[in-house]
């Protein structure tokens, strides 16, 4: 990613605002940019925009066997992709650093705050699980990356609804939604990212 270098006159104005307490959008020190969350048609599909920063998040399932070391536990796998749309800068066919760092924050947000119960989505010990894919694209980027996808992704899963199934003998049997309502994901708490600066040492 090749961010465009901040001139000398821009950083001192910048040093200068946060000094005196100014941001350009009008907001105060602390205020929070405003957040606005819609939702597809689909179950897991939503869109976050906050301020001018948009992602677009979309949950989908599989059934899958599971983790050697994991029987009994489902797959939970994040996703986050930097279009050219988004801004310039983002460099098309290459896993940037900032792009490594954004999706280990949120697997470490998410998947290790065990915010998801795994275990509610093993179906049967050792041979199926699910695998729940959360997918997040950023359709603008105006800061704070981090704050919408882990919105996103949160607000996306506990929309998000699974096909409901039924294990007889050795026959996993699934439902569409006509025949069975779809279940929803066991959700403990929701964890958010929320980012902040020190300048000048705070």
């Amino acid at each position: 990613m090749k961010e465009t270098p901040l001139s000398n006159c821009e950083r001192r104005f910048l040093l200068r605002a946060i000094e005196e307490k100014k941001r350009l959008d009008g907001r105060q020190t602390y205020d929070y940019r405003n957040i606005r969350i819609s939702f597809g048609t689909d179950y897991g599909c939503c869109m976050v925009e906050l301020g001018k920063t948009r992602v677009l998040g979309q949950v989908s399932c599989e059934l899958v066997s599971p983790k050697l070391n994991r029987a009994t536990e489902g797959i939970l796998f994040f996703n986050l992709e930097l279009s050219q749309m988004a801004a310039p800068a983002f460099e098309p066919g290459r896993q940037s650093d900032l792009l490594v760092k954004l999706n280990r924050l949120l697997e470490r947000c998410l998947r290790n705050s065990k915010c998801i119960d795994t275990e509610s989505l093993c179906v049967v010990a050792g041979e199926k699980v699910w695998q729940i894919r959360v997918d997040l694209h950023l359709l603008n980027h105006d800061g704070n990356i981090i704050d919408a996808a882990s919105i996103a992704a949160i607000v996306a899963l506990c929309h998000f609804r699974r096909p409901d199934v039924s294990v007889q003998g050795d026959e996993i049997t699934l439902y569409t939604p006509e025949e069975r309502d779809p279940v929803p994901l066991s959700i403990h708490h929701m964890p958010i990212c929320v980012s902040f600066a020190f300048f000048q040492q705070g």
